[in-house]
């Protein structure tokens, strides 16, 4: 099966969406699965206001387009609401053709918490963005909810996995810090909450992992915490596996993979009680959700790192590929036809591929499994 998936969010952005997708497509890949990403790489592009490494693309149309139909896929799955997703979804409706869509991220919220819009204007324009979607695919039972909540119809879950084989427990040490260790991994950013986290009147010491906007900010309000930077690979699970809890302060996020990274390791999650951590870890005996995050992160120290790591294997990529190959709406049997349009005068209109495809996407992910 030949899947586009459209995303504005890509390296070397490194987030919850880029990884996913990255993850996700491996997965695909390595069972026959096709995939073509359509990222910022490649187009003109300008730096987003406050994020400069997120680089918003303009003028894509017609590139995009002669990608799309170049590639002849099976299926077209917007990942994100930004300009190429915009970009892909008028290609879609002017072509008649089915698509899916995403919602990572709880954009109202975040735009709320920066700019101080109104969280009703972004819904608004979100629910324009997905109403033609075949599928919206959300993380959580919690953000199903919500959504719904908004208007938002034809919603449908799609989790997420974890690399247990680099996350995972290690017996050498690591970090010489005065113990406990309490951790936080991800973007530095004010949507993120990390203020609440730092704080804390908590013992030991407190470490950061990751860059973002309000980076300089943090290390001149909070001297006697440590700041790495951004770490990857080896290097990061290194840092979960020598911690000895880890702190999530957001109350935004729709799931969190750095909660699951974390666990994989070994390490005990302290959190709010709120969508996200709630629907990852509620009352399964691996973290603790409180309203006092101080005391969920002393309490979190008594949790045996055993259970974490048990906990986080139930999660795999592969499971969470299975489940967005099976939330896929595949192209009519003529496939994609090139649509005299605006965009692209006078193309001749040609089948995308032959007819005999439309299985259901579960069905093609067991052919191509038993391969």
């Amino acid at each position: 099966m030949k899947i586009v998936i459209v995303t504005d969010a890509w390296y070397p952005q490194i987030n919850g969406v880029v990884r996913t997708l990255d993850k996700v497509g491996k997965e695909l890949q390595a069972v026959g699965h096709e995939i073509e990403y359509i990222t910022p790489q490649g187009f003109a592009s300008l730096p987003c206001p406050t994020y400069p490494e997120i680089k918003l693309c303009y003028n894509a149309g017609r590139k995009l387009a002669r990608m799309i139909d170049s590639f002849q896929p099976c299926a077209i799955h917007i990942a994100t609401e930004g300009p190429l997703g915009y970009a892909t979804r008028r290609y879609c409706l002017r072509r008649k053709l089915p698509f899916t869509t995403a919602y990572h991220t709880r954009f109202p919220e975040y735009i709320r918490a920066r700019f101080h819009i109104p969280a009703a204007l972004t819904y608004a324009l979100l629910r324009r963005f997905h109403r033609p979607s075949a599928r919206i695919m959300v993380a959580t039972e919690s953000l199903h909810a919500e959504l719904t909540r908004h208007g938002f119809r034809n919603l449908v879950t799609w989790s997420r996995g974890v690399d247990v084989d680099l996350f995972h427990p290690r017996d050498e040490p690591f970090l010489a810090f005065p113990r406990p260790i309490f951790l936080y991994v991800g973007r530095v950013a004010v949507e993120k909450n990390i203020g609440a986290f730092l704080d804390l009147p908590l013992e030991g010491t407190k470490l950061v992992v990751g860059d973002g906007p309000q980076l300089e900010e943090l290390r001149h309000r909070y001297p006697e915490v440590r700041f790495t930077g951004v770490k990857h690979g080896e290097e990061l699970a290194c840092y979960y596996a020598a911690s000895d809890v880890f702190v999530f302060p957001s109350r935004t996020d729709t799931f969190g993979l750095v909660v699951l990274e974390a666990l994989a390791s070994g390490l005990p999650v302290a959190g709010y009680p709120v969508m996200g951590p709630l629907d990852v870890i509620g009352g399964r005996g691996v973290g603790v959700l409180s309203d006092d995050l101080g005391a969920a992160a002393r309490a979190a120290l008594a949790i045996p790192r055993e259970d974490c790591r048990r906990f986080a294997l139930g999660y795999s990529w592969r499971a969470s590929a299975e489940q967005f190959l099976g939330n896929l709406e595949p192209l009519p049997a003529g496939g994609v036809l090139h649509a005299s349009g605006p965009d692209e005068p006078g193309v001749a209109r040609k089948p995308l591929r032959p007819s005999g495809h439309s299985a259901p996407a579960a069905r093609w992910w067991r052919m191509s499994a038993q391969k």
